[in-house]
Parts: structure tokens; sequence; C-alpha cells
């Protein structure tokens, strides 16, 4: 009995061994996760671009200011944050509070600090990639460009309008297979470790799916929407009569904002984002291999300089980017103190309408010529864009000719059915015969 007795005192401590043994691997495990350090700073870069300009697209500027504090206070040098936005925004003659920009309802103040490199007409793509490719002219202007090597992380963050292939600036758009290209040269030419790029912008899916960027090179991008839907605005703000942010764009930074940056991961993050992202379908692209790496790798290198904009603040109001302009006037109305004040809101909602039907009408006529008649059942449903060079083609006859993409909502709306026509088979030489004719 009393040898019984014995065993079994033995095997309970056994199991109790084992038990802490396994305690302290995972403790172990834990630790050497919440304790991981990330590279030194100067191996860091990010660049922040807001592509579009007037005061209606407030959000895409006050997006790139909370991300440049982001950045900024997780230890990411100056000299490593490259900054492009217009900057008519806090200074804007709508404006109430001259010299302040928010993101969040009753937020602080984000325009104070933020070093902007490249603004007005300097927004534009070709500087953007020139930007990406370390242009020595830009450099010898004394303008900062990416200057990573081999063993840096970049982290790329942009926030504007979009349409099918294509994202937009305030007088010009980026195609998908330019910008893929690029970076594609950028990992030949080893000009980084890793890669992130975040995409704020309608049908931003577009830009990098069906293996445009591929999957092998270390380079990851998130974007808000998937290839065939818009993204959103939210917080309305009454007393600045705007929206103050993006959805997606609000929902990562606010997440980076709530979370230990060493420990939270990129898969993490983007699981969070897209559940709160409940608008749109916030999707991920290229390079996975490496979604386990702590945001610190990208976003920052340390925890101890935590944001403060964590309070909650509801986006029911979140609206499709391209109603922002009609929902903006339509509120104003609404809220409007004297009858004189909602007759002018009235007047310059009447005139973007008429605007965006002048639009339409120009889309419809290049229809008829293409077609013979105006209704095409075929330029309905949305086709996925393959025919890139085509579509490239007639998208920069579009914008020399009829309407400038990326000012317009609704060109870029209707973007679509010019990519099922290159999809269908019409020549280009037709589609651009057409747009010369009706433009």
């Amino acid at each position: 009995r009393s040898s019984s007795i014995l065993l079994n005192f033995r095997y309970i401590k056994m199991k109790v061994y084992f038990f802490l043994l396994f305690l302290t691997a995972l403790w172990c495990q834990v630790f050497t996760r919440s304790t991981k350090k990330t590279d030194d700073a100067s191996n860091h870069w990010a660049i922040l671009v807001a592509g579009s300009n007037g005061y209606y697209n407030y959000r895409h500027q006050a997006d790139i200011c909370h991300a440049y504090h982001i950045v900024k206070n997780h230890g990411i040098p100056e000299d490593h944050i490259i900054t492009m936005m217009y900057d008519d925004i806090a200074n804007n003659d709508d404006n109430p509070i001259k010299g302040n920009i928010i993101n969040h309802p009753n937020g602080p103040n984000l325009y104070p600090g933020v070093v902007i490199d490249y603004r007005k007409d300097e927004v534009n793509p070709d500087t953007f990639i020139k930007v990406l490719e370390g242009n020595q002219t830009l450099k010898s202007q004394g303008k900062k460009v990416l200057e990573s090597g081999p063993n840096d992380r970049v982290f790329v963050f942009f926030a504007d309008h979009g349409a099918p292939g294509l994202i937009a600036f305030p007088d010009d758009t980026l195609g998908a297979r330019r910008l893929d290209k690029t970076l594609i040269k950028m990992h030949q030419d080893k000009r980084f470790k890793e890669m992130v790029l975040y995409v704020e912008a309608c049908e931003s899916g577009s830009m990098f799916y069906n293996n445009l960027l591929p999957s092998d090179i270390k380079i990851l991008a998130v974007t808000a929407a998937n290839p065939d839907e818009s993204s959103y605005a939210c917080y309305y703000d009454k007393k600045r009569g705007t929206y103050l942010g993006d959805l997606f764009s609000v929902n990562w930074m606010e997440d980076t904002d709530k979370h230990n940056i060493n420990t939270e991961t990129l898969i993490e993050q983007f699981k969070r984002v897209k559940q709160e992202t409940n608008q749109s379908h916030v999707m991920m692209y290229g390079d996975k291999s490496y979604t386990n790496e702590p945001l610190a790798d990208f976003q920052g290198t340390s925890d101890s300089l935590l944001a403060t904009f964590t309070s909650f603040a509801s986006k029911a109001d979140a609206v499709p980017s391209r109603d922002v302009q009609i929902e903006t006037l339509l509120r104003k109305m609404k809220d409007a103190s004297t009858e004189d004040e909602r007759y002018k809101h009235e007047e310059k909602l009447t005139e973007y309408i008429k605007k965006r039907d002048a639009i339409k009408d120009k889309v419809s006529k290049i229809e008829k010529e293409i077609f013979g008649f105006e209704t095409v059942s075929l330029l309905k449903k949305k086709r996925q864009l393959k025919n890139f060079s085509c579509y490239e083609s007639v998208v920069a006859e579009l914008h020399k000719r009829c309407f400038n993409i990326g000012q317009e909502d609704e060109a870029r709306r209707l973007l679509y059915k010019f990519v099922n026509i290159c999809e269908v088979g019409v020549p280009v030489e037709d589609t651009l015969r057409a747009i010369k004719k009706v433009c």
C-alpha cells in the first residue's frame, strides 16, 4: 500500500513538473514577443501621401496628419518621414478654426508639427514615383526622397480617391501597372527588407489584385476596399462642415493608438480593422509571409509614446466617398440658420448636380458613338480589368479631353464602363475616336 502511495505521489509530482515546464515555456514565448526589439529607428522609413485638394476632401489631409504623428511619436526619425499634401485645408476660407485640422470628433489639432515635404502642384504621380525611386535630381534640389536599403523597412500610406486600376491626384492619376512596376523594381534593386502599403481609395483593391503585386517580393498591400466598391468617409463635423476622416484610415490609426505596437501584429490589426470597416471590404494583397511581425517594424520603433486619440465616437454616419460632396451640401442645407444660407448651399448643390449630369451625358454620347445606341446592357455589369493597355489609353484621352479624372467624382464612378468597353474587345482606336468626337 505504501509503495502504491509513493508511486502516485511521484506521478503527481511529475505532472506538476511538466505543467510548470509548460507554463515556463509559454511565459518565455510571451515575454520574448512582448520585449522584441525592432530594428534601429534609422532602419525605418514612412511615406505619407494625401492625393487630393479642396476643402470637401478635408479628411484625406486629416488622415495624413494623424499618420504623421503616429509614426513620429513612435520613433521614426523626422528625416525618414516623407509627407506629400496639398496643404490647402488648415487655413482654408471654409475652415472656421484656422491652422486647425482634426481627424476625430473633438480631437486634438494635428496640423502643428507636421513637416510637409511636397505641397501644392508637387503633389502629383510623377513626384510620388520619383520619391519611391530615390530620385537623385530631387535630392540635389534639397528634397527628401526614399533612401532606404536592403536592411530597411518601409511604410507607405496613401489617402485619396480611386477608380478601377488607378489612384487619383489633384490633376492627374497613377495607374496600377506603373505603381506595381515601380515597386517590383525597388525589390529588384534591394531598396528595402520589407514594405507595407496602406491604401485608402475607392476600388483600391484593383491596384494590386490578380497578381499585379507579386506574392514573393516582400511587399504587403492593405486596401480600404475591394476592386469593385467605394471606400467610405466618416465623422461628419457640423461646425467645420466636412467629414473628418475615412473609415478604413481612422480604424487602423485608432487601432494603433490603442495598442502596444511592439506586441500587436500586422495580421491582428488587419483582422480588427476589417471587422470595424463594415461598409467596404478591407483587402490584403502581395507577400503575406511576414504578417505576424509587430506593427513596430513598420509604424515605428517604440511603444512608449502612444498617442491619445482613443475616445469612442460613432462612425454610423459613414457615406460612400463619392457621395461626400452631395451629403455635405444636404447637411449644410439642413443645418442652415438662415434662409439665405440655406439657399447658398442649395445653389451649390444644383450646380454640382448639373456638372455631374453633364459628365453622365458625355459618357452616354461616347457609348452611343461606339455602339450606335445609348443603352448598352454589356456596360451595366462591372467586368474585371485585364486589358490595361486599352484602358490606360482611354483614361488618358478622357482626362485630356473630357474631364479632370483626379477631381470629378462622377467621372471616376463611370470609368467601369470604359473597363467594360476594353474588355468586350472594342478596338482602342474606335474608343479614342469616339472620345475625340464627343469631347
